[in-house]
C-alpha cells in the first residue's frame, strides 16, 4: 500500500507532524543553526554545509526517494497554534513482512525542550506507522545518558530490550546504545 508523502499529515492535540516540503528550508536552517551545540552531541557528524540550501537538498532528495519507496518517512514537527518549526521525527530502514518494522529518530529545537514536544510527536507518529504503515515494530536506540531520549521513550510504552556495542557513529564516535521498542501487540 503506497501513503502518498503530499496528502500525509499528522495532527496531534498541540503539532502539525508533515513530510519536509522545499518551503521548509528557512524554518529547518534557522532551528538547526539555533541549536546546534544542543544537537551535536546525540547526532553523527554534521557535513561542513550543514543547514546550508545544498545540504537540504541533498537531504530532501533523499527523504523524497525514501518515502517514494517505503523505506523511509521522515517528517517535520509544528507547533499546531502558530506553526512554528520545534523538530523532527523520522521513520527509517522500514522493513516489509515478516518483519514489519522501522528505526525511530528524534530531534528537537533547543528552546522547545520541557514542553513534551517530543513526546507528543513520537506517539504521534508511532501510531501513525502501527496503523498507516501496519507496521508491528518501531525499534529506537538511545546513548545511555540521554535520559531525556529515555523518558521519551519509556512515556510511549516503549520497552528496554538490551544493549548494542558500537551501536552507531555519534559525533565521530561510535558509541554504545541502549534498544527499546514499541510493538503492535
Amino acid at each position: 500500500m503506497a501513503i502518498s508523502r503530499k496528502d500525509t499529515v499528522i495532527v496531534s492535540r498541540r503539532l502539525v507532524i508533515e513530510p519536509a516540503r522545499k518551503k521548509d528550508f528557512e524554518d529547518w536552517s534557522n532551528l538547526r543553526r539555533r541549536s546546534r551545540k544542543h544537537l551535536q552531541p546525540w547526532e553523527p557528524n554534521w557535513p561542513k554545509d550543514a543547514n546550508s540550501r545544498a545540504d537540504w537538498t541533498r537531504r530532501l532528495h533523499a527523504w523524497k526517494a525514501g518515502w517514494k519507496r517505503g523505506r523511509a518517512y521522515v517528517f517535520l514537527v509544528r507547533r499546531l497554534k502558530d506553526g512554528r518549526l520545534v523538530g523532527g521525527v523520522s521513520l527509517t530502514n522500514v522493513r516489509a513482512w515478516p518483519a514489519n518494522s522501522a528505526s525511530l529518530g528524534y530531534w528537537l529545537g533547543e528552546d522547545y525542550q520541557g514542553h513534551g514536544f517530543m513526546q507528543e510527536s513520537v506517539k504521534a507518529v508511532c501510531d501513525w506507522a502501527l496503523s498507516e504503515l501496519q507496521l508491528h515494530r518501531v525499534e529506537a536506540g538511545i546513548l545511555a545518558s540521554n535520559l531525556r531520549s529515555r523518558k521519551v521513550l519509556e512515556a510511549c510504552g516503549f520497552l528496554e530490550e538490551g544493549h548494542a556495542k558500537e551501536y552507531l557513529e555519534i559525533a565521530g564516535v561510535r558509541r554504545d546504545h541502549v534498544l527499546f521498542a514499541l510493538t503492535r501487540s
